[in-house]
């Protein structure tokens, strides 16, 4: 009879443990929560200072049952759920539940792993600990807010605007910063410049070489229009190009940091095309355990929720003497590749590496399944490259002068490949320029040809998942656990849809942001929910009482609710009429809302069920064939302009067209921001509305 009972979170987890400890051992899964908040109502009694009301899930009533039964047979009961906030809460949740706190003649534990290995498991059982009330605290506090931000907002949007619309915490500054960026984008006026280079022959090649333009005779670097780049090419007339400076130096580059929460999934978006998502459940799967051939089921890598770079002395030494044995002893780094931290690292975790260096990609090929490997052998590639020497290119940058105006060329090739012989990021780029070896100083080089070229300025990138979960790390929104499930929402409500990797802003999104900016400025303000975070991290390591950021939250956030409530009665929500004619009964049809924008129904439902797509006409001529432009949406909800004649006319453009034409070249012109600007990009034409 197993006299010690192990509760872990998940069904994933049980076998693969059990198989460590043996008969005397009975291993369990609770499957996550097993007490929350109540879906039907806030759940807090703010009367009685901010007390949560927890109650048991509904369907977790049989598996407590079971758990209860289990309870009674053992003597010893470990508590080992996952190594974090969440994990910790599950354990407490789990003692009240179980009602261990109130049984004599039992011993409960809790212990954590960072790993699923026989040896990690093992250790932990050695060194059992209570559960941390601070680390519960911090999550009853994020869980509390979430809750009374969720709860207060969403029903005055559901109700005074009537659109199905929602609020959250943390979403609603990620949807701002999205709109933030669409905003910025439709603004941005592109400005002019130009590049220079000129072909060069080298004495003794055939091939000529390029030199980039570096400085004119002003000691100005930029070519900002035609007329300079006319007036730098005039002085360059029967000028002598005259190799003016040869410089070879060595560039070090250091190798990668492990991987934490935010670095993989921006990793493994760019490299592999996986959602926040999709590298979150691998991920998890990864560290649960996965069959491996000749050595059963085992946890591929380290707990994957982490901010930290920290990786454990033993896994240092052992990553080390693996690199020595197999690359050689000038492939070893020195010491650990450090990075600086700042106050938002929690350091309780290690960074996310393989549980056994040794288990190579190649290894485990067979027994993962492609997407499973592919992310293993990221994660397995990048940690063997962060325990490397530095790579160590040779570098050659020539100075050329033609009557003081000044070309460049510079040039590098790798010397000692170091850690890049395991690992290269994916914004590496192989460095293809090369400089003759027969330059010297002093040496006359015959002008082929000057190649000029026109460029334009380029918008703000559209976020992107890796982009985004960068720049919600950077400003310190939201933790590692929080990304994901972030993401996942807004594009789950049709707030934000994606396309080819770049995440746009839906009609519903911007509906929502306008109102959460209007009535909750604080919600949805990047600083405060930062400064938010900050207090709530303060609350796990036990310097801040979790009910004071409540008691100091919820006041103020009741009295932005009860503002909205009198500000959002002027929103009109009546339907608003068309000028359509309903074909089958003759009715004025109105413009409703559904879950994907606007469209017109006929007033007199249930009756007269007629539906037609709503067009949103301009009042602009179509610049192609003159018939109306209409605002149009994608299939997934993004917007952009087009002419009511398609598929006849093929007119489209992403900004609102003007009916002015451009008095420069005739084309049509675009709105951007307070500014009309020429839709053709070589004409460049700018004035004010």
């Amino acid at each position: 009879m197993a006299n010690s009972l192990v509760i872990v979170e998940s069904p994933a987890k049980v076998k693969t443990i059990k198989k460590f400890l043996g008969s005397n051992y009975e291993v369990d899964a609770s499957g996550g929560h097993v007490r929350d908040l109540p879906k039907s109502q806030l759940g807090i009694d703010v009367d009685h200072d901010y007390e949560p009301k927890y109650i048991t899930i509904r369907g977790k009533g049989d598996v407590l049952a079971k758990l209860r039964k289990e309870v009674k047979k053992a003597d010893k009961i470990y508590l080992a759920t996952d190594p974090d906030r969440e994990g910790e809460a599950i354990s407490w949740h789990l003692m009240k539940a179980l009602k261990l706190d109130d049984v004599k003649d039992k011993k409960v534990f809790r212990i954590s792993f960072n790993e699923i290995t026989k040896n990690a498991v093992k250790t932990s059982l050695k060194t059992p600990r209570s559960i941390d009330m601070n680390l519960v605290d911090a999550q009853q506090a994020r869980r509390v807010l979430d809750r009374m931000v969720g709860y207060s907002i969403s029903p005055i949007l559901w109700e005074k605007v009537k659109r199905g619309l929602s609020a959250g915490r943390v979403q609603s500054v990620a949807l701002r910063m999205i709109c933030d960026r669409e905003e910025e984008i439709a603004a941005f006026i592109p400005e002019e410049y130009w590049s220079l280079e000129a072909l060069l022959k080298v004495p003794g090649s055939r091939k000529p070489v390029a030199a980039r333009f570096h400085r004119d005779r002003n000691g100005s670097s930029e070519i900002e229009n035609k007329e300079k780049l006319d007036e730098i090419v005039k002085n360059l007339e029967n000028r002598k190009f005259v190799v003016s400076e040869i410089k070879d130096g060595e560039r070090i580059k250091k190798p990668p940091v492990p991987f934490t929460t935010s670095t993989l999934q921006q990793e493994a978006s760019k490299v592999l095309n996986f959602s926040t998502q999709k590298t979150m459940r691998l991920a998890q799967q990864l560290y649960e355990g996965v069959d491996v051939k000749g050595h059963g089921t085992i946890g591929l890598i380290t707990y994957l929720r982490t901010d930290s770079i920290r990786v454990a002395e033993e896994a240092d030494m052992t990553a080390r003497k693996f690199i020595e044995e197999q690359y050689g002893k000038q492939y070893t780094a020195l010491s650990g590749a450090v990075k600086k931290t700042n106050g938002k690292i929690q350091d309780a975790h290690e960074a996310i590496r393989p549980t056994n260096i040794e288990l190579t990609p190649v290894q485990v090929k067979d027994s993962l399944p492609r997407d499973q490997f592919r992310l293993y052998q990221l994660i397995w590639k990048r940690f063997a490259a962060s325990r490397m020497a530095n790579a160590v290119y040779e570098t050659t940058s020539v100075k050329i002068d033609a009557g003081g105006t000044i070309f460049s060329m510079s040039a590098s090739r790798i010397k000692f490949d170091g850690f890049m012989s395991v690992y290269m990021e994916a914004e590496e780029k192989e460095e293809k320029d090369q400089i003759p070896a027969k330059l010297e100083t002093g040496m006359e080089l015959e002008l082929h040809e000057l190649v000029s070229a026109q460029h334009f300025t380029q918008p703000p990138a559209h976020y992107t998942e890796a982009a985004l979960v960068k720049a919600l790390e950077e400003q310190g929104i939201g933790r590692p656990s929080t990304y994901a499930p972030t993401i996942t929402t807004i594009l789950a409500r049709r707030y934000i849809v994606k396309e080819n990797k770049n995440l746009y802003v839906t009609e519903l999104g911007e509906v929502v942001n306008r109102i959460m900016k209007q009535s909750f400025p604080s919600i949805v303000d990047i600083t405060f929910t930062a400064n938010l975070e900050y207090l709530l991290d303060s609350v796990g390591e036990g310097q801040t009482d979790w009910k004071t950021v409540v008691r100091n939250f919820y006041p103020d956030l009741m009295d932005a609710v009860e503002e909205a409530k009198q500000s959002l009665e002027t929103v009109h929500i009546a339907d608003e009429e068309s000028d359509e004619v309903c074909e089958l009964c003759g009715r004025r049809m109105v413009i409703k809302y559904g879950p994907h924008g606007k469209f017109l129904a006929c007033p007199g439902f249930p009756e007269c069920k007629n539906t037609k797509p709503y067009l949103e006409k301009t009042g602009i001529p179509c610049p192609k064939c003159g018939k109306e432009v209409i605002l149009k949406k994608t299939k997934k909800g993004r917007k952009y302009y087009g002419c009511e004649a398609n598929p006849d006319c093929d007119f489209m453009s992403w900004q609102k067209p003007s009916a002015e034409k451009c008095p420069e070249c005739g084309s049509y012109m675009v709105e951007k921001g307070n500014k009309l600007v020429c839709a053709s990009e070589q004409c460049g034409f700018v004035k004010n509305k």
